[in-house]
C-alpha cells in the first residue's frame, strides 16, 4: 500500500545554515520516504539556523508555525551534528516547544552526524529519549553518520534501510 500525498519533513539542529547535517537529513528523509512508500505531498524543511534566537521567544509566530508544520508530518527526520557528545542546544530549544504529545503519531527517525564513531551511541542515548518524551513514534534505530561516511552517504543510508525500511513501511502503512 502506498501512502503518497503525506507530508514528510526534516528538522536540522545545526547552528550553521546550509550545513552537511542538512544534506544528510534531507538524504535520509527522501530515501526513507521512498522505502516506506510515503511522500509526494508537502516536504517540510526546518533548518534551525534560520530561526536561531527566536526558538527562545515563546511568542514567536514563525517558530510556532514551524512546530505546527513538523507536528503535521507523517514521517520526520530529526538531525543534529554531534556537539559535546550529544545533540545541539539549538535543537533542544526547538524540541522544548513540543508538549508531551506534540509529536504523537509522527514516525520519527533520529540522525546524528559526527567526526568519528566514538559518539555513535549519542543518537540512541541522547536524541531518542527526548523524541520519545514528546510523543514521537520511533520504530527503527537511529542513524549515526561519520564524516568519513559522507562520500558514500547513499550506501550508508541503503545499509541502514535494509532493516529500517520494512519497519517504517509497516508503521506508515497502518496509518
Amino acid at each position: 500500500m502506498s501512502s503518497t500525498g503525506q507530508r514528510v519533513g526534516v528538522v536540522v539542529g545545526n547552528p550553521k545554515a546550509g550545513s552537511r547535517t542538512l544534506d544528510v537529513g534531507l538524504a535520509v528523509l527522501r530515501k526513507a520516504a521512498e522505502a516506506a512508500g510515503v511522500g509526494g505531498g508537502d516536504e517540510v524543511v526546518v533548518d534551525l539556523a534560520g530561526v536561531g534566537p527566536e526558538v527562545l521567544d515563546w511568542s514567536s509566530e514563525r517558530v510556532r508555525s514551524l512546530v505546527d508544520a513538523v507536528a503535521g508530518c507523517s514521517l520526520l527526520v530529526v538531525a543534529s551534528p554531534t556537539f559535546k557528545a550529544s545533540y545541539t542546544g539549538l535543537l533542544k530549544c526547538f524540541l522544548d516547544w513540543f508538549g508531551t504529545t506534540g509529536l504523537s503519531g509522527v514516525v520519527t527517525v533520529p540522525v546524528m552526524v559526527g567526526a568519528a564513531p566514538a559518539h555513535a551511541l549519542a543518537v540512541e542515548v541522547h536524541l531518542r529519549p527526548v523524541l520519545v518524551e514528546i510523543g514521537a513514534s520511533l520504530p527503527t534505530r537511529g542513524l549515526y553518520v561519520t564524516e568519513a561516511d559522507l562520500p558514500r552517504l547513499d550506501e550508508v543510508i541503503a545499509v541502514w534501510l535494509e532493516h529500517a525500511g520494512p519497519a517504517l513501511r509497516n508503521v506508515l502503512a497502518a496509518k
